[in-house]
Formats: structure tokens, C-alpha cells, sequence
């Protein structure tokens, strides 16, 4: 079986278990939180393996693949430290990790090329969404976790202009698809962690970033952009 093949299929079945065990947490199970432990890295591992094997670590120098790589080692490093129920130390180190994880994606984007003209008119854009989530999320956030939050919400935004200028540059759709999955991810986790705890939030957050990092990861194959 391909390698690439056998890290997706990690990851998705990955991403089954981990969906059973966040609905049994939810529902208080005991053996609720060593499930999650069991089964989010290894869904994250997934995607690890399918970037390698996908040709992420392939060319020398700090080429798209090399930053797409770093991107999701600091997401499945997040990935772990969302674990933890609650909104403690764990869950501020999170934010960081996958902040710096959306820094190397813009990072990715510009080694792959883009159009700056294109990215600036999507910056733009993306103020209107940026300023309607963080009316509807802000108030919900207590004061030691505005800024980081407010830091999130600006690098995400500016992962996706990025991301349209790279598609407006290589014609590949991956990676822009990618960004606006993991950037609606992220409602749900927000949503889920400051508005309305719930495995709701889970359901259909958790496929959508898994979904977005195996393309991400997949995209270093791409034409253009590496790998």
C-alpha cells in the first residue's frame, strides 16, 4: 500500500475514534479522556505521515513543503494541548502553537509564490468576517484571553488572503480550500471553548480541520509549490 495512502487512512480512522470519544466524554464516561489520548495524536500522526511521504521534507532549503510540514507539526503539537477540557495553561499554549501553525502556512504561501494584488483585495474582504467574529466571540472571552484570541483571529484571516493570492498565482485550489477549512474549524472551537460547550462543535469541526491538514498535506505534490 502507498505510504501516502496509509497516513490518510490513519488519520481518518484516526478521526473516527476520536469523534466516538469526544461524544463519550460528553456524555462523562470514565474512560472518556484516556480515549481522547489515544486517539487524537494518532489522527494527527496521520497527517505527519502523509506530508512525508508526500514529498514535504523532499527538496533542500525552506520551500513550501518545508514550511507546510512545520505548519502541521505545530497543529498536531495543538492538538495535543487541547486535550485537556477547560481553558487553562494547556489550552493558552494551544492557541500559540496553532497560531505559529498558521504563520508557517502564510509562510508556505509566500515561498510557493503569490499574487500580492489578489491577497491584499482578500485581506480586505476578510475584515467584514473578521470584525462579525469578533463581535459575536469577544464578549464571550475573559480579559487573560482577549489578546491572544484577538492575535488568532487576525493570523487566520491573513493565512486565507495569502491563500487566494497563492491560488491566484499557481491555479491549485488545495491549499485555499485547506485555509478556509481550518479557518471554519476554528469557529468551532471556539464556539465549543467560550459560547456553547457541546459535542456538536466537535462533530463537525473536528472532519473539517482533519480534512483541511490532509490537504494541506497533500498539496506539497502539487505542481509549483514543492515536493
Amino acid at each position: 500500500m502507498d505510504v501516502t495512502l496509509i497516513g490518510v487512512t490513519i488519520s481518518f480512522f484516526g478521526l473516527i475514534g476520536l469523534l466516538w470519544a469526544e461524544q463519550r466524554a460528553d456524555a462523562g464516561a470514565p474512560y472518556a479522556q484516556r480515549a481522547l489520548w489515544m486517539t487524537k495524536p494518532v489522527a494527527s500522526l496521520g497527517f505527519l505521515i502523509t506530508a512525508v511521504s508526500a514529498g514535504a521534507l523532499a527538496a533542500p532549503g525552506f520551500d513550501y513543503g518545508t514550511c507546510v510540514f512545520v505548519g502541521l507539526v505545530l497543529s498536531a503539537l495543538g492538538d495535543v494541548l487541547l486535550i485537556p477540557q477547560g481553558r487553562g495553561p494547556a489550552f493558552l499554549g494551544g492557541i500559540g502553537s496553532f497560531l505559529l501553525g498558521h504563520v508557517a502556512y502564510v509562510v508556505a504561501f509566500v515561498a510557493a509564490g503569490f499574487d500580492g494584488s489578489t491577497a491584499a483585495v482578500a485581506g480586505g474582504a476578510m475584515l467584514l468576517p473578521l470584525l462579525l467574529v469578533g463581535r459575536w466571540l469577544l464578549p464571550q472571552v475573559e480579559g487573560g484571553f482577549k489578546a491572544p484570541v484577538m492575535a488568532y483571529m487576525i493570523v487566520i484571516s491573513a493565512m486565507v488572503a495569502v491563500a487566494v493570492g497563492a491560488w491566484r498565482q499557481s491555479g491549485d485550489l488545495r491549499p485555499l480550500l485547506a485555509a478556509v477549512a481550518f479557518y471554519v474549524s476554528d469557529l468551532s472551537v471556539a464556539r465549543d471553548r467560550f459560547v456553547a460547550p457541546g459535542f456538536i462543535n466537535r462533530a463537525w469541526g473536528l472532519p473539517l480541520y482533519y480534512g483541511a491538514q490532509t490537504v494541506f498535506a497533500l498539496s506539497v505534490r502539487a505542481a509549483g509549490l514543492g515536493g
